[in-house]
């Protein structure tokens, strides 16, 4: 009984669930923005009324979950100060500007843009209208920058100073902590996710409403859009991935060595990355694998004959370093959600390479099992960037900063057992109702289509709005 009602683990449930849940509307608010922007400004440009339409669709599901991401992100504030207030105060100083600006931009900025573009239909001047929604976009990637910023410390402390007590970290180069090469590499890769997850999502609404052979005019060239954004999104996630890889070698060799079960080092041909490993109950050998040679070397170093550390030998290093302790990672579950992440996102990919194909020349397929395929397709995106996220850090463990902080060390003295259970029934309660009006309202946004718009100019042939949109 008092392992189940340990503070820590029952922290870091808690800390875990609300995280992911709240991530799962950030990719999909950061993609939809920009495709929202797109298709306005091809309305500006053509004056043509499909694209309206969709942009009006589009913004509609873009709203909500905007609204669903900034109630679920207050969340995470609270918890700092509930549940981790060791860790709060020992990051706090190096936080404090990165998380400011992300403030900044998340609630006024990208807010009052929002607001001039959700009333400005009929009020403002085209351009200025348009402006407005593509203020929001850079806003939401703007805002994703610096909360991977501050994430990125916790990976690769850079642009701080021990205080005198050694009890916190002190700022002293805010420009180091922006430029730190975790976020470097982890912003892009985390974007082009985010365009992944948003084109799942416009995929499948587009789909929905074509295998009942309604709306084709505009749900035509969103299919397309969202087909397109998904291959090259996918491309560019693979490659910017690739970059964050070599990242995460040079800054945490162990979170690549357990994503790989990778337990001694190897060199060259030995290298090599494991599609399917089983390793002993105690995690400090493996029993059984399946790899391909050399690649596991190439994706580490670029070079077939580099070196990977393993964890046995890391583990040797570190207890040099810390002192006795165990600072591997859960190694099934980096190992795994490593693997789920590159093999959901793949599929969603070849799933919509198949979909040109077969939509080639404005088809439409006649089968409905086609059309299936991409209605449930969209979990397959959203799942991989949250495995994707869970890797992330559950790789970093058992450092809440890593080689600075461990995660035991952060959890709020004062907290017992039960004040954080009942906060965490609490929470899932409310994120269990909310996760009911997200979903209704995103499946009723998406089954009533796109809003019907105005006449076409008798002179210009342009369509415009006659009233507010919202």
């Amino acid at each position: 009984m008092n392992e189940l009602l340990d503070p820590l683990l029952l922290a870091r449930w808690q800390f875990g669930i609300t995280t992911v849940y709240h991530f799962l509307f950030v990719p999909i608010t950061i993609g939809l923005a920009t495709a929202t922007a797109v298709f306005q400004t091809a309305w500006y440009r053509t004056g043509k009324a499909e694209y309206l339409r969709i942009t009006r669709f589009l913004g509609n599901i873009f709203l909500i979950n905007f609204a669903m991401g900034v109630v679920t992100g207050i969340v995470q504030e609270f918890q700092f100060g509930m549940n981790w207030s060791e860790y709060s105060r020992f990051v706090g100083d190096v936080f404090g500007a990165p998380l400011a600006m992300e403030g900044l931009l998340a609630f006024f900025f990208e807010a009052t843009f929002i607001g001039l573009w959700i009333f400005g239909w009929d009020k403002l001047p085209r351009a200025l209208h348009l402006a407005s929604i593509w203020a929001v976009a850079v806003g939401t990637v703007l805002s994703a920058y610096f909360i991977l910023a501050a994430n990125a410390f916790m990976q690769n402390p850079v642009g701080y100073e021990m205080s005198a007590d050694g009890g916190r970290a002190e700022l002293v180069d805010i420009w180091a902590v922006l430029s730190n090469r975790v976020v470097l590499a982890a912003f892009p890769h985390t974007i082009a996710a985010s365009f992944m997850v948003a084109a799942g999502l416009i995929i499948s609404a587009a789909a929905w409403h074509l295998a009942r052979n309604q709306h084709l005019d505009t749900m035509r060239p969103a299919l397309k859009f969202g087909l397109w954004t998904m291959v090259g999104a996918g491309i560019l996630t693979t490659l910017f991935g690739d970059q964050l890889s070599l990242a995460m070698v040079a800054t945490q060799p162990m979170k690549m060595a357990a994503a790989e079960a990778t337990y001694d080092t190897v060199c060259g041909a030995d290298a090599s990355f494991s599609l399917f490993t089983l390793g002993t109950p105690d995690g400090s050998s493996e029993l059984f694998s399946i790899r391909v040679p050399y690649l596991l070397s190439f994706l580490s170093t670029h070079t077939f004959d580099g070196c990977v550390e393993g964890i046995n030998d890391l583990q040797a290093q570190y207890t040099e370093l810390w002192g006795p302790g165990d600072y591997s990672p859960i190694i099934w579950v980096t190992y795994w959600a490593f693997r789920w992440m590159i093999g959901l996102g793949l599929l969603h990919v070849i799933i919509a390479v198949v979909g040109l194909w077969l939509t080639r020349k404005g088809r439409l397929p006649k089968q409905q099992w086609v059309w299936k395929v991409a209605i449930w397709s969209f979990p397959l995106s959203i799942a991989a960037m949250s495995v994707g996220w869970i890797f992330t850090e559950m790789g970093r463990q058992p450092w809440i900063v890593f080689s600075l902080l461990p995660t035991a060390s952060a959890v709020s003295p004062n907290v017992t057992g039960l004040d954080v259970l009942i906060s965490l029934i609490a929470f899932t309660l409310v994120y269990g109702a909310l996760a009911v009006v997200e979903v209704r309202l995103v499946i009723r946004a998406i089954k009533k289509g796109p809003p019907e718009v105005g006449e076409p100019h008798p002179e210009t042939g342009r369509v415009e709005p006659a009233t507010t949109v919202y």
